[in-house]
């Protein structure tokens, strides 16, 4: 018997002259009207559902209207199971694996389904489509790509695809172009991806954006802002993806003047500053030192997501404002709009550490696991072992560092190394050497670093003991370098 549900959804949906109600005699009205429709009216109703009950209905009368085997209906009733919010990617699969024959279309749907959370099960789903004699097209591989960027390996799938995408003949294809240009780059080949890029003779904006995205996620910050002046001079106007890509390349190469340059286009064409770009410009601003025009920026944003209130608070602790940054924590926590999260807390204890709060930042660390449900990462353990550690509290960041879920590494055990040095504690030195040399044995700069301290505490024979030890061992401190720019 037909769900109840179904008239009054499809009196709702689609306007009929029969008054369709779930009486027996009715039902047979109904039923013979369906039958007499048009195939797309059920195909309009997959695309229109709004529930997962819905959908099953539809499934439910094509089945006994024989229109099952309609592929457009078919199709826009797989979607809609597919790719809904409220879909079921299981029942989805299911309908797939009865059909005789599916289209590319239902290929490219199942790929699609699968590409973000099992994007294995989409390369799988590839091969498969190829076994059977489909033949791949330019929206095949977009969605094949973005499968294969979240991939751990990604750069041995993104060439394999890449020659399928030669073979096929949709290399200068743009938006297949863009899918190799995204894959190479988040493997980090941006060789391969400028190439792919090049070689595409008409550009669009979306891939000029990916390409500059691509800088910049791998810190080629010169050739991202080289490319984007390119596509400036091409006639491309810059839109809000490519907009916040630059801004973000602005803060980390400190491009102040740049991003103020960018900042005014967006105000002269009247550019809608949402969250994104928003928090693009506070970064921006936040990260090379232009604190009161980033706190501008922000109180007058009228909504704010966590990454925002993490630029601020971040921008706050790194140039010295720890009153406003623990100040704007607070904000954070009273509002109860944005939660928390654990870059947040680096940024807070990051301030802990600049201003020595210990206490302070006792609490704040405490508080993570305990009042917000966040486990503390290496960062936290390394900005508390630091905060310990300038606060002379050497023995308690070794506790710390004890404590820690997971094997100390280099990076948390140098800053210790660092603070037994500014305190002049060789005891706590002579331990951490130890840790050092055994996680990383080539590390000399250690003996030199002991051998120092030694000597500053009027320990002479240590020092002669520990460069005797080197010399017999041929052991040389790492020559120190900088880099210049211009």
């Amino acid at each position: 018997m037909l769900p109840p549900k179904l008239p009054s959804f499809i009196n709702h949906r689609i306007p009929t002259t029969v008054s369709l109600s779930t009486s027996s005699s009715s039902w047979l009205q109904t039923t013979s009207s369906l039958q007499n429709q048009n195939p797309p009216t059920l195909a309009i109703l997959a695309d229109k559902s709004t529930t997962i009950q819905h959908l099953k209905q539809i499934h439910a009368q094509m089945i006994i209207t024989s229109r099952i085997n309609d592929q457009f209906a078919t199709s826009r009733l797989f979607s809609s199971f597919a790719l809904s919010p409220f879909g079921n990617l299981e029942h989805a699969s299911r309908i797939f694996s009865s059909l005789h024959k599916p289209n590319s279309f239902m290929w490219n749907t199942l790929i699609r389904a699968h590409q973000q959370q099992q994007p294995h099960i989409s390369l799988s789903l590839y091969i498969q489509m190829r076994r059977h004699g489909v033949i791949p097209g330019k929206h095949t591989f977009p969605f094949l790509l973005k499968a294969c960027s979240s991939l751990s390996n990604v750069l041995p799938h993104c060439k394999q695809v890449h020659a399928h995408v030669v073979k096929f003949g949709l290399c200068f294809d743009c938006h297949v172009g863009n899918g190799l240009v995204r894959g190479y780059s988040v493997s980090g080949d941006l060789v391969d991806a400028r190439y792919v890029f090049d070689e595409i003779p008409m550009k669009n904006l979306s891939l000029w954006t990916t390409m500059i995205c691509g800088y910049a996620q791998n810190c080629c910050y010169n050739e991202a802002l080289d490319l984007f002046e390119r596509m400036v001079v091409v006639g491309f106007e810059p839109n809000g993806a490519t907009l916040a890509s630059v801004l973000s390349v602005c803060a980390r190469s400190g491009c102040l003047e740049l991003g103020e340059r960018i900042h005014e286009f967006m105000r002269v064409k009247g550019v809608e500053v949402g969250v994104i770009l928003g928090t693009a410009l506070v970064y921006m601003y936040a990260k090379n030192g232009d604190i009161l025009t980033a706190r501008k920026l922000f109180d007058e944003m009228p909504e704010r997501n966590v990454v925002t209130w993490n630029a601020m608070i971040c921008g706050l602790a790194s140039h010295g404002h720890v009153e406003d940054a623990l100040g704007l924590f607070e904000c954070m926590k009273e509002e109860e709009i944005v939660v928390p999260n654990a870059v947040t807390f680096v940024g807070v204890l990051s301030a802990c550490c600049h201003a020595g709060l210990i206490d302070v930042g006792r609490e704040v660390f405490c508080s993570m696991k305990v009042v917000h449900g966040i486990e503390p990462t290496i960062e936290h353990y390394g900005c508390m072992v630091d905060l310990l550690g300038r606060g002379g509290k050497l023995l308690e960041a070794e506790e710390v560092i004890k404590g820690m879920p997971w094997k100390p590494d280099v990076v948390i055990l140098g800053a210790l190394l660092a603070a037994s040095k500014n305190n002049g504690n060789t005891e706590v030195a002579e331990r951490v050497v130890k840790q050092i040399l055994t996680l990383d044995p080539h590390n000399h700069g250690v003996h030199v670093s002991l051998s120092n301290m030694y000597a500053e505490a009027g320990q002479w024979q240590e020092v002669s003991r520990l460069r005797k030890m080197m010399k017999e061992e041929k052991l040389k401190k790492a020559p120190g370098w900088s880099l210049v720019t211009t």
